[in-house]
């Protein structure tokens, strides 16, 4: 009797220490910065005046780079067209961009970053009656995206949850057929007439 309590006491805890793993976060993903899949990096900044956005694809030091910049007015967010742009690296005077206004507010960035490392923009600009200087930090050549999570991991996951459920439910279910056990050996066995016969036999009349 005791080896099938201990029995059961055994398969309840596995079953529970099975469940705690199952909610546990091993992932290594991205816990900040450019989110999983997406497509391009981004690197923003802003004044009383105006609020740019620089948008890239992975860049790779020593390889032509194109760049996507959107201006727009910090007040009212409407693009700014027919701006004047320059722009510089504080890491490297040296290093020549060309800007292009492909539509209102947006612009081609196309020049190179010689190797792979961090480096950020300062950016000049000349709209109307407006100037202004602003800082875009933040670049980082030869960073690659984040890769989002395959679709099998998610079915492993999913597996390894219904083998947790699974456990629970047989574990509760060999309880039942052991306590059943168990109230099945204390129930005194009915007795037949000879051994009712026999015990009225041996009992004494007042």
């Amino acid at each position: 009797m005791k080896q099938l309590l201990i029995l059961l006491l055994g398969l309840l805890v596995l079953s529970g220490t099975a469940y705690a793993h199952g909610g546990e976060d091993h992932g290594d993903g991205p816990k900040a910065g450019t989110a999983a899949g997406a497509t391009s990096f981004s690197v923003a900044a802003l004044s009383e005046q105006f609020e740019a956005l620089l948008r890239y694809e992975p860049l790779e030091g020593g390889k032509p780079a194109d760049l996507r910049l959107f201006l727009s007015d910090y007040a009212t967010n409407a693009p700014i067209k027919g701006s004047k742009l320059t722009l510089t690296n504080p890491e490297d005077a040296n290093l020549k961009w060309a800007v292009k206004e492909q539509e209102p507010g947006v612009y081609l960035v196309e020049g190179q970053f010689p190797a792979n490392k961090a480096y950020s923009f300062a950016l000049n600009i000349v709209a109307g009656e407006k100037a202004d200087l602003l800082l875009l930090e933040g670049i980082k050549v030869g960073e690659k995206l984040p890769v989002a999570a395959a679709p099998h991991a998610e079915a492993t996951g999913l597996f390894s949850s219904w083998k947790t459920i699974l456990a629970l439910a047989g574990a509760f279910v060999l309880g039942i057929v052991l306590t059943a056990l168990l109230m099945r050996r204390r129930r005194p066995e009915p007795q037949t007439s000879e051994q009712a016969l026999t015990a009225s036999r041996r009992t004494p009349f007042p």
